[in-house]
């Protein structure tokens, strides 16, 4: 059942947007409809932004789908890329000495997890990866090595593999051991598990970006799936989750949207241009 509506009786300027699990359907694909949705929004003068936990690497095939719409906020607001010009504009890291400690950390209090490095365009992993059929999913995208071997470089986003299945609130005990050094979250289940530093989230970047448009918080309708999606919900005008996201985001949400393979995001969209 979807969550009940509060007003939305303003005038939007701009859509922040997940992609896995809410633009994207569950075969990656962006529906017709979705990208119909997106340029008629474009083209009553809303400015479209995509906020994604993925590296800027894993963007072009969504960007052959919706086109270069211009900046695109990478790993939950750790990095700013532009596609035009195939660069990183901007990158919030932690820096290498508290990546270090974090990870000395997390090794000792989790000698089964597997520890990586977003950084930049590249993707450290230590070399426990071997023990797991996963490394061959990745090919030549992975160097391999001693996880310190990666952390004389600033770190865009340390990833944290658990055993799976994860326990319940896996995520809750990491961020206890990490403290207020890093900000714990997920975009999959708890047995993967992201680290940015404490003031980066997809919030935090997607304000700075649209701040240069003149578009504050309140014009802004941004869309997730999962709980690194919050902040940007939470702090977006109107904040919608969609009908297959976690309930977290469900309580935080102003609305609750059909699923990603239901077109959920077009049906919002639709709806507001619509009333405007």
């Amino acid at each position: 059942m979807l969550a009940p509506l509060r007003s939305t009786r303003m005038q939007y300027r701009a859509i922040a947007t997940d992609l896995d699990g809410t633009l994207l359907r569950t075969d990656h694909s962006v529906s017709e409809r979705t990208r119909r949705a997106i340029n008629e929004a474009e083209d009553a003068g809303w400015h479209f932004l995509i906020a994604t936990g993925r590296p800027p690497r894993w963007m072009a095939p969504v960007l052959e789908q919706v086109g270069d719409r211009g900046l695109v906020v990478c790993a939950n607001g750790a990095s700013v890329y532009d596609p035009s010009k195939g660069e990183l504009i901007a990158r919030n890291d932690l820096a290498p000495e508290v990546a270090r400690s974090i990870a000395d950390d997390l090794m000792a209090a989790f000698p089964e997890a597997i520890l990586g490095v977003e950084q930049g365009f590249e993707f450290g992993v230590d070399r426990m990866i071997e023990r797991t059929g996963v490394a061959k999913q990745f090919k030549d995208e992975l160097r391999i090595g001693p996880i310190h071997s990666f952390l004389d470089e600033p770190v865009t986003k340390l990833v944290v593999r658990m055993p799976p299945p994860p326990k319940p609130g896996t995520a809750l005990v990491v961020q206890a051991v990490v403290g207020e050094r890093a900000l714990v979250t997920h975009s999959v289940d708890e047995s993967f598990l992201e680290l940015s530093r404490p003031d980066v989230h997809k919030a935090s970047t997607v304000e700075w970006v649209l701040e240069q448009f003149g578009v504050k918080a309140q014009e802004v309708v941004s869309f997730g799936d999962m709980p690194n999606d919050r902040e940007l919900v939470e702090w977006s005008g109107w904040g919608v989750a969609m009908g297959n996201g976690h309930p977290d985001l469900h309580e935080a949400a102003d609305e609750v949207t059909t699923s990603n393979d239901d077109d959920g995001v077009a049906v919002v969209i639709e709806r507001l241009l619509g009333g405007s």
